[in-house]
């Protein structure tokens, strides 16, 4: 695909149904933005950096954000779900590493 396609695509999916589904971009990242610092917060804060399970969380909040604008939207509900049990699995994992 050459970039003006990709760029044209993009445009059609961010002015479309994207926003459609998830309202105003400005305010889903503003959301996302204040999600993200509590969490970074606390992750330097704990560990002092961030750990693949911290960006499972991040990557839920997303998910989180998304719904705050339909929360029939049946894909988020499962990427939250699948964001959920990646961390789970990554929180053990780091504990047996770290």
């Amino acid at each position: 695909m050459k970039r003006d396609q990709v760029l044209n695509e993009a445009k059609k999916i961010i002015n479309g149904k994207r926003e459609q589904d998830y309202g105003s971009a400005f305010r889903n990242h503003k959301r996302i933005a204040e999600g993200w610092t509590i969490i970074l917060r606390e992750c330097y804060g704990l560990k002092g950096n961030i750990e693949p399970s911290h960006v499972a969380l991040m990557m839920d909040w997303i998910k989180t954000c998304r719904l705050m604008n339909g929360i029939d939207h049946e894909d988020s509900w499962i990427d939250k779900a699948g964001y959920t049990a990646l961390g789970a699995e990554f929180a053990i994992e780091e504990q047996l590493i770290g």
